[in-house]
């Protein structure tokens, strides 16, 4: 999904994944991402909240707006809105939005290389070679054995590191086992790269498929996103989910997923998140619902955008003690 941060390795993200299947019974995994319902959801809960702030500045420019107090908030959207009215008409439209999105996503990738680059280039020839990362990556491991022999987990370091390899040769367009900038970005987010989708669909069902048959059945796509641990009945959600499995997901109804499945699961090809994000942002600050947004409109639904938990605490802090 819609969404992915590489600023420590891969292989702690994977480790990180791991933690995740395992968390606790009401935690949701998502590996899709999901189409907002427009019309008949409020749209109103932190959680809900943070994700639109995330695609509409990016995840680091949301941490720095969630330090600033209302008034510098709002300060500083007025200014995005005018960077996002292309034509300078004065009005926002879902594509401009959707441009907005995309363009946001796409520096956050590549500013997320920048910042790892020199932990990997180690002899500073602007390339990383599969060595440089290795060495980087699991240079110690490499040096004690010992530690692999002792790792059973699916997302042990034995088990990553050629995981890695077949990654980064995927990414190695010129085969020379040296990344440029473009091969290394497309190698740490692989989600946004077309010739990577096929690691991206290939690394999922190794993700998922605990008993190794090379499919994911109802049980383990269950088991990706909860996990039974005090033996009490499932959420609701979960049922739902399983009714997802059988109707959308197995689609050839031979009770599993197979390659092609996991594809049209996690990669709809009549899916665009962006373009979801932006219709939805436009319908629930559209005021006049023409379709479009003001200035005032957007700046008027402010929280949306760019506000958080932590501003709105930080408008209840200029507020008099009296209407607290």
């Amino acid at each position: 999904m819609a969404g992915f941060s590489f600023s420590f390795s891969l292989v702690c993200a994977a480790l990180l994944g791991a933690f995740l299947v395992s968390a606790k019974p009401m935690l949701r995994k998502e590996r899709v991402l999901r189409d907002p319902e427009l019309s008949r959801q409020a749209h109103e809960d932190n959680k809900s909240y943070q994700y639109d702030h995330e695609a509409f500045l990016g995840k680091d420019e949301a941490k720095t707006f969630d330090q600033l107090t209302p008034e510098e908030s709002r300060d500083r959207l007025s200014k995005i809105v005018d960077r996002i009215d292309g034509d300078a008409d004065g009005y926002i439209t879902t594509d401009e939005l959707n441009a907005w999105i995309k363009r946001v996503q796409k520096r956050y990738v590549y500013e997320n290389v920048v910042k790892v680059w020199t932990d990997y280039d180690l002899n500073k020839d602007n390339k990383i070679s599969w060595d440089e990362y290795k060495q980087a990556t699991y240079g110690y491991y490499l040096a004690n054995p010992e530690e692999f022999e002792d790792a059973t987990d699916k997302f042990s370091f034995k088990k990553m590191l050629p995981r890695d390899e077949r990654r980064f040769k995927a990414a190695d367009l010129n085969g020379d086992l040296a990344a440029d900038r473009e091969e290394f970005t497309s190698f740490l987010h692989p989600e946004e790269f077309e010739h990577m989708k096929n690691i991206v669909v290939l690394e999922t069902l190794e993700d998922i498929d605990n008993n190794g048959d090379g499919h994911v059945d109802e049980d383990e796509y269950i088991a990706d996103m909860f996990a039974h641990e005090d033996g009490g009945p499932e959420p609701d959600w979960v049922r739902t989910e399983r009714e997802q499995f059988s109707d959308f997901r197995d689609l050839n109804k031979d009770g599993k997923m197979d390659l092609d499945e996991i594809r049209q699961w996690i990669m709809p090809q009549d899916y665009d998140h962006a373009q979801a994000e932006a219709r939805h942002l436009v319908y629930e600050s559209d005021q006049d619902k023409d379709q479009k947004l003001t200035k005032q409109e957007i700046l008027d639904n402010w929280n949306m955008f760019v506000g958080s938990q932590a501003t709105n605490y930080g408008e209840d802090l200029t507020r008099n003690h009296d209407e607290l």
